[in-house]
């Protein structure tokens, strides 16, 4: 299947990232932090908290500084199942459940922005007093990761973004289903035509959206993504939630001046790492190049195999440059302090 070409039935399909993990890490430990207005899901591998070798709720482990992992549209902590084990024993690292996503509920206030996602993320840091964190973030997590990087300098460390949402003047055909979802009353629209399609066949449309070959997705991984994609149909704000997210992303590719996410990109002072599939069918390969030059001194992978969620597809080779990109820093700070 060419990168123009629609999966089948594509219209019909969520143009979202698997809900549920491509591959399983390590048991991992799910807490809820409340803070007003806000409840979060916070997701992690087993034996961060609690233990001998491991951190307080809020804090890091010992020699390990704390990373945050954020999703992307229609996806999950789950997607950061097979990564985060893999950089454990350098990151201490937690994924959060976006407002109405996952296990987390909606957002008091109804807001699903690109910016108020950011305000988010910027208050669980906040309140949990774990910033500078290495920040990880997909698709539109990238976007809000973005936006956290270049409001409060002082919370990242390092920035990873894998496929990050950022604007494009010739978005992907595969993409437009975003922008159609955006329209108000289609997302329920969409659910009353797709009502008699079972779970197994949402589940592999979406694989087929947003991996490069959905056959490296594991039996127990598919088996994963179906149950949570289930669980999440069942959900009187599942719909809503979709529709004025997505309506949320193409808002944000819109906005100019200081708020334009290319504008946010150069504002960041973090070292950043940037990953692009060459099957992604939602983001183009061809932004890779624009996103290096915005993003000052930014490291690039590109994996000409991936599709739109690297990290579940190719774990072990984004953990190999993340651990580049921490070398790197830790690199760069012993050389300041010499010469200081």
């Amino acid at each position: 299947m060419s990168s123009t070409e629609s999966p089948d039935t594509a219209t019909a399909a969520l143009p979202v990232p698997p809900a549920g993990p491509g591959r399983r890490g390590a048991a991992e430990t799910v807490r809820t932090v409340t803070l007003t207005g806000l409840t979060l899901t916070v997701r992690a591998p087993a034996g961060r908290d609690g233990d001998a070798d491991g951190a307080g709720e809020d804090g890091a482990g010992p020699g390990r500084e704390p990373a945050l992992f954020v999703h992307g549209l229609g996806g999950s902590s789950l997607n950061w199942s097979g990564l985060m084990p893999l950089l454990a024993d350098r990151v201490d690292g937690e994924a959060i459940d976006l407002p109405g996503f996952g296990q987390s509920p909606p957002p008091a206030d109804g807001n699903y922005s690109v910016s108020a996602q950011a305000r988010v993320v910027i208050r669980h840091l906040d309140a949990a007093g774990r910033g500078p964190v290495h920040l990880v973030g997909n698709s539109m997590g990238g976007a809000v990761a973005t936006r956290v990087a270049a409001a409060r300098p002082d919370l990242v460390r390092t920035l990873t973004l894998i496929s990050p949402a950022l604007p494009e003047l010739r978005p992907q055909l595969a993409a437009v289903p975003t922008a159609l979802l955006a329209v108000p009353g289609t997302g329920r629209l969409f659910g009353r035509l797709t009502r008699d399609w079972t779970p197994e066949r949402r589940t592999r449309e979406v694989l087929a959206l947003c991996y490069g070959d959905p056959g490296r997705v594991s039996p127990e991984g598919f088996n994963s993504a179906v149950d949570e994609y289930a669980r999440r149909l069942e959900l009187p704000y599942f719909w809503e939630v979709m529709e004025r997210s997505a309506r949320a992303v193409v808002n944000a590719y819109t906005l100019g001046g200081q708020h334009n996410l290319w504008r946010q990109a150069e504002r960041v002072l973090a070292p950043t790492l940037l990953v692009y599939g060459g099957r992604d069918r939602l983001v183009s390969f061809r932004m890779a190049r624009r996103a290096a030059a915005a993003f000052r001194g930014s490291r690039l992978l590109t994996l000409p195999e991936a599709g739109h969620v690297a990290m579940m597809e190719y774990p072990e080779a984004v953990a190999r440059a993340v651990r580049d990109l921490l070398d790197c820093e830790v690199t760069d700070v012993t050389a300041e302090a010499g010469r200081s």
